[in-house]
């Protein structure tokens, strides 16, 4: 095998995510329920991860043991759920941002059903403004938002030194349902939302152009899910 991708129609890789799901650590009754009650309310869910998706976050950071995740997207606070659960031992703290206030109250409702107010916190308003008023350095960021905002995310956190020396960022969607890698990529995109994503596959490019000639960081583009981009900053040498 030559190539890093399988082929599959959309029935197969449902099959196959079926079979990637029951044959991994499955994710808590509280995700279960606010995966359900996500997709039975919000006509967008295909926006939230995947419960496979969230089972491989809490494998990483159940790893990388951050004290201090942030995450720039809340949704419904499904991810920051994951994180927080993935966290109990080294009682990280999590930062949130969302500016969509449909969002922002469907993840207040979240943090307060599950109790985890004690260590998430939501910041309200423009990710590069409430990124302005961030201090320290975090272990572990997951960019989650809208995609056009991710170069300046990225570059925001490098310039103002948010990520920890032997930190990860995380980038989701770099894929942009295919439409990053050729507007031909994906035929089975349904009509309406062909244009929405294929806005947001040509400011991915610019993303992974940036990223691939910024000095300062090593990146790897994994094929997992709707593309996930891995980012640490360079070694000191010594």
């Amino acid at each position: 095998m030559l190539t890093s991708v399988l082929s599959f129609t959309p029935e197969q890789a449902a099959t196959v995510t079926e079979y990637c799901t029951n044959h991994s650590e499955d994710v808590s009754p509280s995700l279960k329920e606010l995966w359900d009650r996500t997709v039975s309310e919000f006509d967008d869910s295909d926006k939230m991860s995947s419960p496979l998706q969230s089972a491989t976050f809490k494998f990483l950071a159940e790893l990388l043991r951050p004290r201090r995740i942030l995450e720039i997207g809340c949704y419904t606070g499904y991810s920051a759920l994951t994180w927080y659960e993935a966290t109990i031992n080294t009682r990280a703290e999590i930062t949130s941002l969302e500016l969509d206030s449909k969002m922002i109250a469907a993840s207040k409702r979240t943090f307060a059903r599950y109790g985890v107010e004690d260590r998430v916190k939501l910041i309200e308003g423009p990710a590069q403004e409430s990124l302005q008023k961030l201090t320290g350095t975090f272990d572990l960021i997951f960019v989650d938002a809208n995609k056009d905002g991710y170069e300046t995310y990225v570059k925001q956190i490098l310039d103002k030194n948010l990520l920890a020396r032997d930190g990860v960022i995380i980038a989701d969607n770099i894929f942009a349902r295919g439409m990053t890698i050729s507007e031909d990529c994906n035929p089975h995109l349904p009509e309406k939302v062909r244009p929405y994503w294929t806005a947001n596959g040509k400011a991915l490019q610019k993303f992974n152009t940036f990223l691939k000639n910024d000095p300062r960081v090593d990146v790897v583009l994994l094929p997992v899910f709707d593309g996930l981009t891995l980012i640490k900053l360079k070694p000191l040498l010594n």
